[in-house]
């Protein structure tokens, strides 16, 4: 009994090492999403950046981190979970330290861009290793709540981090800070992260596939950010989003048709808790991205707030987001996934509509913190629940390609949204006689708000119809053994 007992000891002691080993990457790599975005002041005057070549201090990250996500994924599932957590970990603290060193605009843009190929390594990878290192039940969906709080905390903390960074240190803070923090990453994920399995046979990797999707997902990515300095009707986005039409579509038609080993088996999507989980992360990060780019609008230009007080205004918010991933695993063994998403999304609504009420002469205590801190509860009870839901019944040999679709998910859901809200605020925040500048802002405030409220809502339509209330009946999980001989077979197979 002592015996089994130690064993059980040991075996929570190295998950929960594992557990804080690829959290910590994740939210590494989701912050520096958000984190620069109070730096982009200092980084204008230091380097002299247009308005327009600043954007794409963001704009490169966003695009090859969303970019090369699903090669990243696949990746992880063909040579070896660990192996490539560790390389693209090691890609992204080294990209880190180089735009921290950038004396120059082009070399600022190009690491960054660098940077975002490692984190699109990196953040797929991290869940992989969780779905597969942890048996589905109670102990993977706590694994899966700490992950989904990482990320949440990420995008929802980059205002403050980025504003204690920047005006105690400089902007390079902001990227040195990986330096240390990817090599204790490395350094733990050498010890804790169980050894990628022998592969023997041949192994098939999907060039043209992995060539097609990388460069329609960069296509798709960067037609919609271009859609904050042309409009949605203009050649330069356009062109971009009927390329990546024609790439995507190509992709498929590879997948379904050519592939020996395709890159993303389309059989996957036969799972509809994972395609539903999917559509809901997509429009709620849609409303709930936008919401924090909003609010640190608000608090800057409307109420005169510096970079430093902004990043602690979402202190609350952050704390919100925490408590809600920390409470959804307990809510799903209870409730079932359905109840925690739809509860989760009409909280984040509830929130969201709070907000409209920002107004020039408004405080945050009144304006901002119910709303911010109702929506953070909603998002962190969805995200984490949603996840759950994700992954549920997915095999083992394609974790990685179900954690790749979850992230994408999850950006491109921000990027459209952040594209789509934009340019709803713009359109209503043209000052008019008796209407003054900081009116007309708020008032563009609120109509993004409204819209982002109704995302939401439409989100909880389609988790109350789609998403079963309990997982099926569980599978029992494979010896170790059992497992080595079926990814060798799947090795053999590919």
């Amino acid at each position: 009994m002592n015996t089994i007992k130690a064993a059980h000891s040991h075996r929570t002691r190295s998950n929960s090492a594992l557990l804080l080993v690829v959290c910590m990457a994740q939210f590494m790599v989701i912050l520096d999403i958000a984190v620069v975005n109070v730096a982009l002041p200092s980084m204008r005057s230091d380097l002299h950046f247009s308005t327009t070549g600043l954007q794409w201090v963001v704009n490169a990250y966003t695009i090859t981190f969303a970019g090369f996500m699903m090669l990243g994924a696949r990746a992880a599932d063909l040579l070896g979970r660990r192996r490539v957590f560790l390389t693209g970990t090691a890609l992204f603290a080294v990209s880190s330290l180089l735009c921290a060193l950038a004396s120059t605009r082009g070399v600022l843009i190009g690491v960054r861009a660098l940077q975002g190929i490692g984190g699109g390594i990196v953040s797929p990878a991290t869940l992989s290793i969780i779905t597969a290192s942890l048996p589905e039940g109670p102990e993977r969906n706590r694994g899966l709540g700490l992950w989904a709080a990482m990320g949440g905390l990420g995008a929802s903390s980059g205002a403050l981090l980025g504003g204690l960074l920047t005006q105690g240190f400089g902007w390079p803070a902001v990227f040195a800070i990986n330096l240390p923090v990817g090599a204790i990453v490395i350094v733990l994920g050498l010890r804790v992260i169980p050894a990628d399995l022998r592969v023997v046979g041949p192994r098939h990797f999907d060039l043209s596939g992995a060539l097609l999707v990388t460069s329609g997902l960069v296509a798709l990515t960067y037609g919609i950010v271009r859609t904050d300095t042309l409009g949605w009707g203009s050649t330069g986005v356009l062109a971009p989003l009927a390329a990546a039409v024609v790439l995507l579509g190509a992709f498929l038609f590879v997948e379904a048709r050519v592939a020996r080993a395709p890159l993303v088996p389309l059989s996957i999507f036969r799972l509809s808790q994972l395609r539903v989980a999917n559509a809901v992360v997509v429009l709620m990060y849609s409303a709930l991205f936008s919401m924090f780019f909003f609010v640190t609008l608000y608090l800057q230009q409307v109420l005169g707030d510096d970079a430093l007080q902004a990043g602690l205004s979402f202190l609350p918010i952050t704390l919100s987001v925490f408590t809600g991933s920390s409470l959804a695993p307990r809510l799903v063994s209870r409730l079932g996934v359905r109840s925690v998403v739809t509860l989760g999304l009409l909280s984040a609504a509830a929130g969201t509509l709070l907000l409209t009420a920002v107004r020039p002469g408004a405080s945050y205590a009144t304006a901002v913190l119910p709303g911010g801190v109702l929506s953070g509860l909603g998002m962190g009870l969805a995200l984490v629940s949603s996840t759950i839901a994700a992954t549920q019944g997915v095999p083992r040999a394609q974790s990685g390609l179900a954690s790749g679709l979850l992230n994408m998910s999850r950006l491109f859901g921000g990027a459209l949204g952040l594209a789509v809200l934009s340019t709803i605020a713009a359109s209503q925040s043209h000052p008019s006689p008796g209407v003054s500048a900081s009116t007309a802002l708020t008032n563009g405030f609120a109509a993004a708000f409204e819209v982002g409220a109704v995302i939401l809502l439409a989100a909880v339509a389609i988790a109350a119809l789609g998403l079963r209330s309990r997982p099926a009946e569980a599978v029992a999980e494979p010896a170790p053994a059992e497992v080595a001989a079926v990814e060798d077979a799947e090795a053999i197979a590919a």
